[in-house]
């Protein structure tokens, strides 16, 4: 184990404990350290300078954060005109514990040949003995439901949306009927649900552990399963809810992330732990005719080989590594992909999957 002298820390105070994990974006970092699927994980950043833009009111994903974030540089003199708070400020006042000054290329060496492991920061006087006991004592990802701590606890409607360079809102405000979404929150990102409005959707999100009933209650004309942290094999109700709604009928499905593993499960696959995870901007998916740029975090991925060709496509594949990165139900409007097409943050490669779920749902109305 190696130790930094107590100078080497930022942001709060205290311990982190966690799964170790990183991402090798370039911008985003506010984004990424609300994004509720690392709740539960200290966050390695591979881009060396953080902090140089600050912080700002509009891009953070949720009010759930990582446990800590490892950095090589971070700045406290941020620059950038939508700027409220440098980022040592706003990791105080989230309670997120900083460590900077070491060699991250070296650290995700580790954890791309290790693969992703228990670890803690602490800027508190501790013994390397109290230290690997807390590792010791910090569960495992697998087996772990932690969609059912991030998500709501009541349902809301959610009304925001977001600005484009061509009003998609009145684009389908001419739609004679208004669309309504019920989202199962698994740990959703604002800016999906902004994506959704945009798109001329009236959004309805509901917690994680929604019944049926619950769900068909909103007579919804297309159905979310957001992302989310933690293991998928181990969300129960949501693969639950998932093989009753796809055995109950024609309404559009959409899921991303652990959504779309949930739907997975839900139809017969199995999931597997990978070895460090995809935690990125720039990984490339797609099939023979066509490659997207994507944004993704997850550590968890379907086994191609457990689903039923008779009753699964697979339509996007991760090209780093090949595994399932995008999924439709033969002969049902309902579609999932691994990445996060609403690019927050990320590359745009992927946005048309909203128009693929609105005009699944107009289709129907």
């Amino acid at each position: 184990m190696e130790l930094f002298s107590l100078d080497s820390f930022f942001g709060a105070s205290g311990t982190a404990n966690g799964e170790i994990v990183f991402n090798t974006g370039m911008t985003g970092y506010q984004e990424v350290i609300t994004d509720p699927s690392y709740y539960g994980q200290i966050l390695t950043f591979t881009y060396p300078e953080i902090g140089n833009t600050g912080i700002n009111f509009e891009d953070s994903e949720s009010n759930t954060n990582v446990k800590g974030i490892i950095v090589r540089n971070f700045s406290s003199n941020n620059s950038n005109w939508r700027s409220k708070k440098n980022l040592n400020q706003w990791l105080v006042e989230k309670n997120i514990i900083g460590l900077y000054g070491i060699d991250t290329r070296a650290l995700v060496k580790i954890l791309r040949s290790s693969g992703s492991m228990n670890g803690v920061i602490t800027s508190l006087e501790k013994t390397d003995e109290s230290c690997i006991k807390i590792i010791h004592d910090t569960p495992k990802m697998e087996g772990l439901n932690l969609s059912k701590v991030v998500s709501t606890k009541q349902k809301y409607l959610w009304e925001s949306y977001t600005q484009t360079n061509f009003d998609l809102r009145k684009r389908y405000s001419e739609s004679s009927k208004k669309l309504k979404i019920v989202a199962i929150d698994f740990g959703i990102k604002k800016s999906i649900l902004n994506r959704l409005v945009s798109h001329g959707c009236e959004v309805l999100v509901l917690p994680s552990q929604s019944s049926l009933e619950d769900v068909l209650s909103n007579k919804p004309d297309g159905i979310f399963f957001s992302n989310g942290p933690g293991d998928p094999s181990s969300v129960s109700e949501g693969i639950d809810l998932a093989k009753s709604l796809i055995e109950y009928g024609e309404i559009p499905m959409f899921g991303i992330c652990l959504g779309h593993q949930i739907f997975g499960l839900a139809l017969g696959g199995s999931t597997f732990k990978l070895p460090f995870g995809h935690r990125g901007l720039n990984h490339p998916c797609g099939d023979n005719n066509k490659i997207e740029i994507t944004s993704q975090n997850h550590g968890f991925a379907i086994d191609p080989n457990s689903l039923s060709k008779e009753i699964v496509k697979i339509t996007h594949y991760n090209l780093n590594d090949n595994t399932v990165a995008g999924l439709e139900v033969n002969n049902k409007p309902i579609f999932s992909v691994q990445y996060h097409p609403e690019a927050g943050p990320g590359p745009h490669d992927s946005d048309y999957l909203f128009n693929k779920f609105v005009s699944l749902m107009l289709e129907r109305c």
